[in-house]
């Protein structure tokens, strides 16, 4: 972890928090190049992945920016808890507007679409619906790294190296999740991979947005991590833990959630 500490410090805060989110594109990418070597995932196991999507993400959203969201405001003059609330809600509202507009499918809801009416293939609407759920994700990134240079001593950079690595590690079976079955439905495997990784395309994106927005005003640090937050937590209920829960095993994907939160939660403890 020293020495990604020691190349990082050497560069930038907005470019710190863009090659992260590359990073965690990345990932994404390696998921979705699955789709060459599996010919299909099984229900269960697809369940299973989503569920350790979820974990971590839910971990994500606590140790890595509510709490630091609390933590900063405790050094100011308003209650701790007031930018954590206000930041989390608006995240989640900020979302559930993205919802409305933006046209979206999700998967095992194949006649739900959301969003306004559009003439958009199913096949588009469901990757619109992961690209929807990867923007918090790079806000995130991006967010953290910003506060990190800020100098707080409740915002390190280690801990943003660690968010980062968190997302990174659970963008690979979403990246999976969108490639595998964009090839059972008949897409050919390199526009399934193609398409699988281009729904997180939009986290460098997002994260440079959110370390620029934060270094112009340190003052709005605590509101940003918990927006981050809040975002990330209306993904999960909104859409991950549904979809886990739908693919046949209620146990395995619950049991993957915990998995995936558990490691998180060791990985942001032990090196942040």
């Amino acid at each position: 972890m020293s020495s990604i500490e020691e190349f990082f410090r050497g560069i930038s805060p907005v470019l710190q928090a863009f090659l992260a989110a590359c990073f965690t594109w990345s990932m994404a990418a390696f998921g979705a190049a699955s789709v060459f070597v599996v010919r299909s995932i099984s229900r269960k196991l697809l369940g299973g992945v989503l569920g350790f999507a979820g974990g971590v993400m839910i971990a994500v959203s606590f140790w890595s920016l509510l709490a630091p969201s609390i933590e900063l405001a405790a050094d100011s003059s308003v209650p701790a808890w007031l930018p954590a609330t206000v930041g989390f809600l608006t995240g989640g509202l900020f979302l559930r507007i993205i919802d409305k507009l933006l046209p979206h499918l999700h998967r095992g809801m194949p006649t739900e679409v959301e969003g306004i009416k559009t003439s958009w293939r199913r096949n588009t609407l469901f990757i619109m619906a992961m690209t929807l759920h990867h923007i918090p994700e790079g806000l995130a990134v991006g967010v953290a790294f910003g506060a990190a240079a800020a100098g707080l001593p409740h915002a390190t950079l280690a801990a943003a190296i660690v968010l980062a690595i968190g997302i990174g590690i659970q963008n690979f079976p979403e990246g999976l999740a969108v490639s595998v079955p964009l090839r059972c439905d008949g897409m050919s495997r390199p526009k399934s991979f193609w398409f699988g990784q281009l729904s997180a395309i939009v986290e460098p994106v997002a994260a440079v947005i959110g370390a620029a927005s934060v270094i112009v005003s340190t003052s709005i640090l605590p509101y940003a991590l918990a927006f981050a937050a809040g975002a990330m937590i209306f993904i999960v209920i909104e859409e991950i833990i549904p979809q886990s829960q739908r693919y046949g095993n209620k146990d395995l994907a619950s049991l993957t959630t915990m998995a995936g939160f558990v490691i998180m939660m060791i990985l942001d403890v032990a090196f942040s």
